[in-house]
Formats: structure tokens, sequence, C-alpha cells
């Protein structure tokens, strides 16, 4: 239950930052729920390399922990996603002034 409300509130985040800056909206909302999984997927790599080294003695057969240790990692790397995205967009927008009181004024 915990895993389909967090893919509906990344998709749904990712979806209304790319509807505000007029993008694919359905390809970014997957792409943020893709890249929650890559995440997860990295932390438990990290998880095993750690356990190998440090030998934590980690009980991989309880996949509820598992998850629950992972999931910090998914989220972190939705948020750096979503930031990295909005940051991007942000620079590349162009405010249009397109005023007609202003046409044949020198520009300062």
């Amino acid at each position: 239950m915990l895993g389909i409300l967090l893919i509906y509130f990344i998709g749904k985040y990712f979806y209304k930052l790319a509807e505000e800056f007029n993008k694919n909206k359905w390809l970014f909302a997957i792409l943020g729920v893709v890249v929650y999984y890559v995440g997860t997927f990295i932390g438990g790599i990290l998880i095993g390399i750690l356990d190998e080294i440090v030998g934590i003695g980690f009980d991989w057969d309880n996949n509820l922990a598992l998850g629950l240790i992972a999931l910090p990692f998914g989220i972190a790397a939705a948020y750096l996603f979503h930031y990295l995205l909005k940051a991007n967009w942000e620079k590349s927008v162009v405010i249009v002034e397109d005023e007609i009181q202003d046409i044949g004024k020198q520009i300062d």
C-alpha cells in the first residue's frame, strides 16, 4: 500500500511540474517514478556493499525491512531529479514583453 501511495504522489508532483513548464506531462510523471525505483535499487546495492564490507549481518530475507531502508534513497533520488528539472526549466523560461506602447522605443 505504501508503494502505491508513493507512486501516486511522486507521479503527481512530476506531472504538476511538467504542466507548469508546458512539458510532456505523462512522460515526466512516469520518469519520476522510474527515478524513484532506480534510487531504491542503487540504495539496495549500497546497503549490500556496506553489509559485505562492514559485516552488519543484515537479514536479506526480510523484504519489509529492506524496502524501508532503501526508501530514503528512492525519495532522495526523486527529489534531486525534481529539483534539477525545476532549476533547469526555470533558467530556460523566456519572458515575452510584447506590448504595443514599447514599439519604437530605444532599448536601454
